[in-house]
C-alpha cells in the first residue's frame, strides 16, 4: 500500500498530465489521493515543495531503472545500448522526465523553484532530500556515466586502469550524451545503431574494404567472392 506521500506524488503527477503546472491546485491533489490538505503540506511545506518532490521522485525512478538495466545486461556494449534505448523510450512517454534530463522547461511545466533562503527545513526527512537541490542535465549525464562505469569496471577480468579506465569512462559517458540527442531529435532507426557504432561494438566490426590476392593472381572482393581482373594496384606500382 503506498505510503501518504507516495499517494500525493501520484495524484499530482496525474493531475499535470491533465491540467499545466498553474493550474494544479494543492486542494485538488489532496482529495484525489483522499487525503487532508494539512497532510499535504505536512509533507511538501507548500506547491514549490510538491514541485521539488515530483522531480526528485522522477530522478530516483530513472536512475533505478539504469541501475536495473545494468544487473540484467551482460558484456561491454548491451548494458550501454540498453540504457540508451530505454532512456530515449522513458522520455517519450515521461515529460516529467524529459524535461529533467534535457532541462527544457517551459510554461507548462516550470523548472521547480529553489527553497527560499532563510526558509527553515522541511519536516519530513524525503522532503529535506528534495530541498536540497534538483540534479541538472550535466549532473544526470555524471551519475549515469558514473554508474556504467562501476558496473562495467566489475564486469570486466581484472578491471582497468590508466589509459583503458579513462577510455572506458569517455564511452559511458558518450553513450548518455547520444541518448539525450536522440530524446530532442529522434533518429528513424533508433538510439541502439548509433551506440554500437560510437563505442565499438565487437560483434559488428567490419573487414576492412580493401581487396586481397589470390594464388592465381587475380584479387577477390572480400565478403562477395568477387575475383577481380587485372593486376593489383601494388603489383603495378612495384
Amino acid at each position: 500500500m503506498p505510503t501518504a506521500r507516495e499517494s500525493l506524488l501520484d495524484a499530482a503527477l496525474a493531475a499535470l498530465a491533465e491540467s499545466p503546472w498553474s493550474g494544479v491546485r494543492m486542494v485538488d491533489v489532496a482529495v484525489a489521493a483522499g487525503l487532508s490538505r494539512q497532510t499535504l503540506y505536512n509533507e511538501f511545506g507548500s506547491k514549490d515543495g510538491l514541485a521539488r518532490a515530483l522531480v526528485r521522485r522522477e530522478a530516483d525512478s530513472y536512475l533505478h531503472g539504469v541501475d536495473r538495466l545494468l544487473g540484467e545486461r551482460t558484456g561491454p556494449v548491451d548494458p550501454l545500448v540498453a540504457i540508451a534505448e530505454w532512456t530515449v523510450g522513458e522520455a517519450r512517454s515521461r515529460p516529467l522526465l524529459r524535461a529533467l534530463l534535457t532541462g527544457c522547461w517551459g510554461e507548462r511545466l516550470p523548472a521547480p523553484k529553489p527553497v527560499r533562503r532563510g526558509a527553515p527545513p522541511a519536516g519530513a526527512p524525503a522532503q529535506r532530500r528534495a530541498d536540497a537541490g534538483l540534479p541538472a542535465p550535466s549532473d544526470v549525464v555524471a551519475l549515469v556515466r558514473d554508474r556504467s562505469l562501476a558496473a562495467l569496471e566489475r564486469a570486466s577480468c581484472g578491471g582497468c586502469a590508466g589509459e583503458a579506465l579513462g577510455d572506458l569512462a569517455f564511452r559511458c559517458e558518450l553513450v548518455v550524451r547520444l541518448a539525450l540527442s536522440c530524446v530532442i531529435a529522434p533518429v528513424g532507426d533508433g538510439v541502439g545503431p548509433l551506440v554500437r557504432t560510437a563505442v565499438g561494438d565487437p560483434g559488428t566490426e567490419s573487414t576492412p574494404e580493401t581487396t586481397v590476392e589470390t594464388e592465381a593472381g587475380k584479387r577477390e572482393e572480400p565478403g562477395t567472392g568477387a575475383v577481380l581482373s587485372g593486376p593489383s594496384p601494388t603489383a603495378v606500382d612495384r
